[in-house]
């Protein structure tokens, strides 16, 4: 069984920083891919972040050069590194495995990924 929990969210101010992190267990997290998606109130869930097993990365557009994904497979860790955050970063975030990072569409109602429970990150003065 594929299985990630999230931590590190939390109250931030608009312009501060937040680290993400994701444990993996039940496999081997250096042949797999993981995805940061976010659900804010009202909204569709939105894709992040990919980093895939050889450590590629993807970003939606609004987290370049303020967003940072990272990952450490003796830790069986990925990390999301968030900078300068907005108020429309505000949102529940979470990670979910898969064999590689895929369009974001194709994460849904796929068998082969697993999704964490979530961490909500809000930013606010």
């Amino acid at each position: 069984q594929l299985h990630v929990v999230e931590s590190g969210g939390g109250l931030v101010q608009p312009g501060g920083s937040m680290r993400l992190s994701c444990a993996a267990s039940g496999f081997t997290l250096d042949y797999y891919a993981l995805a940061w998606f976010r659900q804010a109130p009202g909204k569709e869930r939105e894709g992040v972040s990919c980093i895939n097993s050889r450590a590629g990365t993807n970003y939606v557009d609004s987290a370049k050069g303020r967003f940072t994904i990272s990952r450490d497979n003796p830790k069986a860790t990925v990390y999301l590194q968030m900078n300068d955050l907005k108020p429309g970063a505000t949102a529940v975030y979470y990670c979910v495995v898969s064999v590689e990072c895929m369009p974001w569409p194709q994460y849904w109602n796929r068998a082969d990924a697993s999704w964490g429970k979530g961490t909500q990150v809000t930013v606010t003065s």
